[in-house]
């Protein structure tokens, strides 16, 4: 499977599987369409601190563009990178944006994992999907004038993964940084 260069060519229907990576690097060499993008940024607010856990989220838009993410979690913040192709209608072609965010563990205020079960025809039981959600402090910004007035929302970040957009590893992976936020939650921070 060849790998896309940055603005052209044909993706891939099914990306690579990232999760057998333990480090962020090789997972995001793996995984990503841009890898050194991710890396570069994410690099200048890690500046050497230890990368405790971490989830990797790539599809294909509505406008056949890439959307990319990257969750990173070292104990005390949550490093956010995010990179979208931009339609072409908004800009030359091959444009793409990189943003990235960086949330204080301290402003996670409730941490949520669902998954779907399935029994297997044995009687087993196969975890089909897992979505996360992690509740912050601060105030969704992007409340419709629709909505009830008065009302705040809290932002949340929200993570997915399915059998079959992701395969077990990845979900397996996905509750394990779960799991690692939870258990950070409220302790001193160094």
């Amino acid at each position: 499977m060849s790998r896309p260069t940055f603005g052209g060519g044909d993706l891939p229907a099914v990306f690579p599987d990232w999760s057998p990576y333990q480090d962020l690097e090789s997972a995001a060499r793996a995984y990503l369409r841009d890898p050194e993008v991710a890396l570069e940024a994410l690099g200048g607010v890690l500046r050497g601190a230890s990368v405790l856990g971490f989830t990797l989220e790539r599809f294909v838009n509505e406008v056949n563009g890439v959307w990319q993410e990257v969750a990173v979690c070292d104990g005390s913040r949550l490093i956010l990178w995010h990179g979208e192709d931009i339609p072409p209608d908004d800009g030359p072609a091959g444009s793409m944006t990189s943003s990235l965010r960086v949330v204080p563990v301290s402003t996670v205020t409730e941490v949520g994992c669902r998954r779907r079960l399935n029994r297997t025809p044995s009687g087993g039981v196969r975890v089909d999907s897992i979505d996360v959600y992690l509740l912050l402090s601060s105030l969704d910004e992007g409340v419709s004038a629709d909505e009830v007035v008065g009302a705040p929302r809290h932002d949340a970040l929200r993570f997915g993964k399915t059998f079959d957009d992701g395969g077990a590893g990845q979900i397996a992976r996905l509750e394990e940084f779960a799991r690692l936020v939870a258990s950070v939650l409220g302790r001193p921070t160094l």
